[in-house]
Parts: C-alpha cells; structure tokens; sequence
C-alpha cells in the first residue's frame, strides 16, 4: 500500500496492509509494524483503535515499553493528554530504578528497568508496546508497574498473538490489540496473506 494512500472505507485494521514482512532472516521479527507509523492517517486510526475500549476508563499515565512502544505508547499519551512513561532496556536510565529479569520473544535474557520517582501507589498505568509475541516482556512491565504500587489499567498493542504468555495477559488484565479476529490466526502463525 502506498504511504500516501487513504482507503475510502477504513475498517478496524485496514493500516495492518501497511506492515513490511521480515526479508532479512531469522534473526529478526517476522514482520514490521514500523512502516504504518510513517502514514499519518495509519497511525492515527491505529491509535484511536488501540484507546477506544479504554474510552472513559480512569487512565493516570501511559507507559511504552522500550523502544517500539515508545512511539505508540507517547501517539496515545498525547491523545489522551496524559504523561508518557518509558519503560527502558537495562542501562539506559541515570536515575533510581527498579529493575527485572525477564525472557524476550526470541528466548533471550534480558533486564528491563523504569525510574522508581514516576509511579506512586494507585497510579493507573496502560501500559502499551508494539506487539505481545510470548508476553514476557509484557509481564516484566506489569512487574515493574506493580511492584511500584502502580494499577494497571490496560494492555494495548498492535497484536497480541494467542500464545501461552499472550492468553495469560489476556485472562489477568483488559487488553485491546488492532488485529480483526479473521486475521488472527495468521498472526499467531506468523503467515500473513492479505487475499
């Protein structure tokens, strides 16, 4: 789809054709959403799609989880006229934080961190990222924010594929994702076809 292309009928989702496949091998993600984020109109309608379950739900502060989360996590805080909240890789803040181990998508062991000063007890935090793949870099999230007392008031992301981890942030926490339930299946496979 072209980036300068609006569909005339825009249905929840239709910025998904926007995404690039992976054409550099396996040691990359199997898609990139990236590539919607430079469409002005993609961008906006994901957003107002991620936010519209949480319309009218008391939201204190929006939290992206490094770094793909930080561009839809601040579209949304910005919507929302709330504070943005990152939450960062292990080593990048020169403040008090608290930190947690946690295993990424592709079976890595990694450490996330967010500044201790930013949530007090009974914040309600959405936490948002880019896509929930096995859903331990999003229950590290959820770690941080509870240890530090936060609420967490919902889970947005472009997807959140139907594995174990996903089913898990699924079942605990309200959770909105942009993909149309007819196209799920094949994101969980990780074989998208557009016919």
């Amino acid at each position: 789809m072209d980036l300068c292309h609006v569909p005339a009928a825009r249905e929840k989702g239709w910025y998904l054709a926007l995404m690039a496949p992976n054409v550099k091998g396996p040691n990359y993600a199997w898609l990139d959403p990236s590539r919607l984020y430079c469409h002005p109109q993609g961008l906006q309608d994901c957003v107002t799609d991620l936010l519209q379950p949480f319309q009218g739900d008391p939201i204190d502060m929006v939290a992206g989880i490094d770094a793909m989360g930080f561009i839809l996590g601040a579209a949304a805080a910005a919507v929302l006229r709330k504070g943005f909240l990152a939450i960062r890789k292990a080593g990048h803040l020169c403040v008090q934080t608290l930190a947690q181990p946690y295993t990424d998508y592709s079976g890595r062991e990694k450490v996330m961190e967010v500044r201790t000063d930013a949530i007090s007890p009974g914040l309600r935090i959405l936490l948002v990222d880019q896509w929930v793949e096995t859903g331990g870099t999003m229950r590290a999230a959820i770690q941080l924010v509870e240890q530090l007392g936060g609420v967490v008031a919902g889970i947005a992301a472009i997807c959140i594929e139907d594995s174990e981890g996903g089913r898990w942030i699924r079942e605990h926490y309200k959770c909105t994702h942009c993909v149309p339930p007819h196209l799920q299946p094949q994101f969980d496979r990780h074989q998208l076809s557009w016919k």
